[in-house]
């Protein structure tokens, strides 16, 4: 519990200043790419992980169960914090939402995300006082450990197809802080005059979701308007699955490998997957 205290205590300091990114990982493998490459931590993907388990990334199909081994394989492959994204805490009420939070800092992730949307296919949210009510559990819970692990409070208004997005998603995002929230979410805006407005109006450390598309503002940028956590959702995995695609489309259609010219080495894989990181 020492080497865990450690990282959610070096997770929690990432949040005080500054801006840092947290790229998005789906298994063990993926986790240890992105370690290779030095950043301060790594995030999980439950659409990543959905779909290497061949399930869409909506209406609860990935189980808590799931969500929760793929979480502690990536934790253990990796020294730096990681995050977990655990959905809505597949929870309906406070108990379950707090078993999710313990849960996820056994699987040795030292961040925990709560969503204010069901996922039962709707497209709604919880109301906001109900909302907040599940953000205080999972807070409560976070702080009976013996470990200052990190709650994300997420605010779904624009996934959702809020009619007014913005000015729910800053409401949500304040009561979330008020509740003890250590870091805000709202996934979707990706423009610079939104995410001014949401860095400006809400009063907690803000993250943002980038390289969804390839005009996303850069890290620069985002440091610039005074985002203090940059993640990337399921992007590389969906990356990695486009790469898939595109070579199965080349062998099915012209018979070619050219795919191949931009493979990683097996060598460097290899060497990247038995680097001793537990």
């Amino acid at each position: 519990m020492t080497e865990i205290y450690e990282r959610a205590v070096q997770f929690r300091k990432l949040h005080e200043t500054g801006t840092f990114m947290m790229p998005n990982a789906w298994d063990a493998g993926s986790a240890k790419i992105l370690a290779k490459e030095g950043f301060p931590a790594i995030a999980t993907t439950s659409a990543g992980i959905a779909f290497a388990l061949g399930k869409p990334d909506y209406m609860g199909a990935l189980t808590r169960d799931e969500n929760m081994g793929a979480i502690e394989a990536i934790s253990r492959a990796v020294t730096c914090p990681v995050s977990a994204d655990s959905e809505n805490c597949y929870g309906s009420d406070g108990a379950g939402i707090q078993e999710t939070i313990w849960m996820t800092l056994a699987t040795g992730a030292v961040g925990a995300s709560i969503e204010d949307s069901p996922r039962d296919g709707t497209n709604s949210l919880y109301d906001i006082e109900e909302a907040v009510d599940r953000v205080v559990a999972a807070v409560e819970a976070a702080n009976s450990l013996d470990c200052p692990l990190t709650v994300t409070a997420r605010a779904e208004c624009f996934l959702v197809g809020h009619h007014d997005p913005l000015n729910e998603s800053i409401k949500r995002l304040n009561r979330y802080v008020e509740a003890g929230a250590h870091c805000l979410y709202a996934p979707g805006p990706t423009d610079r005059a939104t995410l001014e407005l949401l860095v400006r109006e809400v009063n907690g450390p803000i993250n943002v979701v980038a390289g969804l598309s390839a005009d996303s503002l850069s890290i620069t940028e985002l440091a610039e308007i005074g985002v203090r956590r940059v993640s990337n959702g399921g992007a590389l995995a969906r990356l990695a699955l486009a790469s898939l695609q595109a070579a199965a489309r080349e062998m099915q259609t012209s018979g070619t490998f050219s795919f191949a010219g931009g493979a990683i080495p097996d060598k460097i894989a290899n060497e990247i997957m038995v680097a001793d990181n537990s």
